[in-house]
């Protein structure tokens, strides 16, 4: 796509000698890069020999440098433990709460159908707010 572009706007006689001024370029960038990584290397010291240009970005820094610890995976374990217990509980919890709904209109049926009728058949009853 972009030689297509390139034969378009520069035309076919000029393209060749643009991509080698653009290769020239591109090889200087990459040199002075390549030696600026070299030099704040050998500043550091000889600990920072290996040093990466993408580890100074801070997201990788702090992905590297805090997020792989043995800590916070300890702590991701913990958290991961606590959740499945959470949604454990939360599942009997609403288990239990249907059943002692159900319990509760049962009692209710009992109660209404019975002859000693605690609750008359005309008053409204609602078994949340009791």
């Amino acid at each position: 796509m972009l030689v297509l572009l390139g034969v378009l706007m520069f035309g076919p006689e000029k393209l060749p000698p643009i991509a080698r001024k653009v290769g020239r370029v591109y090889k200087y960038l990459s040199g002075i890069a390549n030696d600026a990584k070299d030099q704040l290397g050998k500043e550091l010291g000889p600990g920072f020999q290996d040093l990466s240009l993408a580890d100074l970005n801070p997201k990788t820094f702090i992905a590297k440098h805090l997020l792989d610890s043995e800590e916070v995976t300890s702590v991701r374990e913990a958290l991961a433990d606590s959740k499945k217990a959470i949604t454990d509980t939360s599942a009997e919890l609403a288990s239990a709460t249907a059943g002692i709904a159900s319990g509760a209109a049962e009692l209710l049926d009992t109660l209404n159908s019975s002859e000693d009728a605690l609750v008359p058949a005309g008053v409204p009853f609602d078994l949340e707010a009791t």
